[in-house]
């Protein structure tokens, strides 16, 4: 129905723009201190592109048309369209430091109509650098961010998705894949119902565990039979962690969680998601993890780059901060209120309002359009919590007043 916006959209007024923008904006600066740029894809890219080899399931796509050259969708993610971009677009291959703010599209699952459709997203991506240090680099940046929104009581589930595909590696071939789908959606019943031998089926119970304090989780992980890349990836992240502790003010709150991994090869390395919980409800503030072999699928000879990078919610963020004094609690006031006095004075109202405009400091002018009562005008102002007037004769003089 045409007075209504369509089912899964909706419309965003004045002050909650405010405070998202607020949101966005504090993100941006942290974003930029620590040396990353801005980047802007398009919102419509071919369909294989959004779907990451397979990372991103078509049916959360927006398609819109199909083309003499193949399909276009709405993004639903950034990722993509940034490793697109940055492998043919930029001729500088060495180490890149990428940050965007930018609405995305998914489709709701089956079954779920009227659920949202577009989403706002705030995020990093670290290119053509891989180990440690970068890997640092981003949890304290996200860190640095929430620390800066202010958001209190959040906690850094940390998984390494090679670590956990190595462990799974005593189990038959056929069955990794399902035991991989039970771990990464926490379904125990299934897992326990596999068929496997009492042995295997104790080791599988086992890694589906193993999740706690980071320290004792991969001491029990160097239990379990490790191949060189488990023995590394346990290596990498006792070094991470021991790292990320060193430069924090505060110990990051960190869960290491072998479970937090996607059942397809988009991210090789560490996954994170940043959780808050509020009046018993959980919220993803922002998840992201290392992706080194992504790039690849976009660049003309499949040549692999490493990437890692992280988005926000800002829904989520949103969400969390309201009801504290962190974010607006109205929209920016004008500055100014101009004021004819009567209908022949209008051109030196307008006259005066571009002066004030055109000064070097961001000035908010407004003027008059309805040749108000000043009992009219005081209420107005009052609510609106404009402080300066200005009442403007024929000769454009002015008659100020303050503090309504």
């Amino acid at each position: 129905m045409i007075h209504q916006a369509p089912a899964g959209a909706r419309d965003l007024l004045p002050l909650e723009v405010a405070q998202k923008s607020w949101i966005n904006d504090c993100l941006q600066q942290v974003f930029q201190r620590w040396g990353y740029k801005r980047i802007v894809t398009s919102t419509i890219e071919w369909v294989d592109t959004l779907m990451a080899g397979g990372a991103i399931d078509p049916s959360t796509v927006i398609q819109l048309q199909n083309t003499t050259e193949g399909r276009l969708g709405l993004r639903p993610e950034l990722t993509a369209s940034i490793a697109r971009a940055a492998v043919n677009r930029l001729t500088n291959h060495t180490i890149q430091r990428l940050c965007y703010r930018a609405n995305v599209f998914r489709n709701p699952p089956e079954g779920h109509h009227g659920r949202q459709l577009e989403f706002y997203q705030a995020g990093i991506e670290l290119l053509f650098t891989d180990g440690v240090l970068a890997d640092a680099e981003i949890l304290l940046l996200l860190a640095d961010c929430l620390q800066c929104l202010g958001i209190q009581s959040w906690q850094l589930l940390l998984g390494d998705a090679g670590l956990t595909r190595s462990l799974l590696q005593i189990f038959p071939d056929n069955l990794q894949p399902e035991i991989l789908k039970c771990i990464a959606n926490l379904d125990r019943v299934t897992l326990e119902n596999l068929p496997l031998s009492p042995d295997l089926k104790s080791k599988a119970l086992q890694i589906f565990d193993l999740r706690g304090n980071p320290l004792e989780v991969l001491e029990k992980v160097t239990e379990l039979d490790l191949d060189e890349k488990g023995f590394f990836a346990v290596n990498h992240l006792k070094s991470l962690i021991d790292l990320v502790n060193y430069n924090s003010e505060q110990k990051l709150p960190i869960i290491l969680d072998l479970s937090l991994i996607q059942t397809f090869d988009y991210y090789t390395g560490i996954t994170f998601s940043a959780i808050s919980l509020k009046q018993n409800k959980p919220y993803v503030l922002g998840q992201g993890g290392r992706y080194n072999q992504l790039l690849s699928l976009y660049h003309p000879e499949k040549q692999s780059s490493p990437g890692i990078g992280f988005s926000f919610n800002i829904e989520d963020l949103h969400s969390c901060l309201l009801n504290t004094p962190n974010l607006p609690q109205k929209t920016p006031p004008s500055d100014w209120l101009i004021i004819p006095e009567n209908p022949s004075c209008v051109k030196q109202a307008f006259s005066y309002a571009q002066k004030l405009r055109n000064s070097k400091n961001l000035t908010r002018v407004e003027i008059d359009l309805e040749f108000r009562s000043k009992e009219d005008i005081r209420k107005y102002t009052q609510n609106e919590g404009i402080l300066n007037v200005a009442w403007i004769d024929e000769n454009g003089n002015d008659s100020i007043e303050l503090g309504f």
